[in-house]
């Protein structure tokens, strides 16, 4: 079967940066409903559209095309005082950014009475290398496309 609109494609990943040094491999597969339903990043939808199970490709891409580019406006300092208990450096935080939209803050550094925020994407302001292999490729159930996106084994449980 070929990718197309509708269809659950599982793959394989590695994410490298622009010099090749390795980022994340993938230790389960990603599985995500292809067509447009903004489960995974447009570029790689586009270059897997019309490809089979097996195919493998190497897509270099630009910070926009990728995690966008890094916005300064999402760093945060907050003091330790109103910092949750249990909550550590790496650690995520939800709160809202300017515009009053939630957001998911990443604790970049704790220092002294401050601690430090990131809403970016980790990975933002990176060019990357994604290095992909199609493993699977099935049709989508009725109701995996009413949800926007796949359930079951990898995708998504209610």
């Amino acid at each position: 079967m070929k990718i197309e609109k509708d269809s659950v494609v599982t793959l394989r990943y590695k994410i490298a940066d622009a010099q090749g040094k390795l980022i994340e491999d993938s230790r389960d597969p990603m599985v995500y409903l292809h067509g447009g339903y903004e489960n995974t990043l447009p570029r790689i939808e586009a270059a897997l559209d019309g490809q089979t199970t097996g195919y493998e490709v190497t897509l270099n891409l630009q910070p926009q095309d990728a995690f966008g580019e890094r916005d300064e406006r999402l760093v945060r300092t907050i003091p330790k005082s109103e910092f949750p208990p249990g909550v550590k450096l790496g650690g995520q935080l939800e709160g809202r950014n300017d515009d009053g939209t939630e957001q998911s803050f990443t604790v970049t550094k704790i220092k002294g009475p401050t601690v430090f925020l990131d809403g970016n994407h980790p990975l933002a302001g990176k060019a990357l290398r994604f290095h992909l292999k199609v493993t699977g490729v099935r049709p989508a159930t009725p109701e995996e496309i009413a949800h926007r996106h796949v359930h079951g084994a990898h995708g998504h449980h209610h």
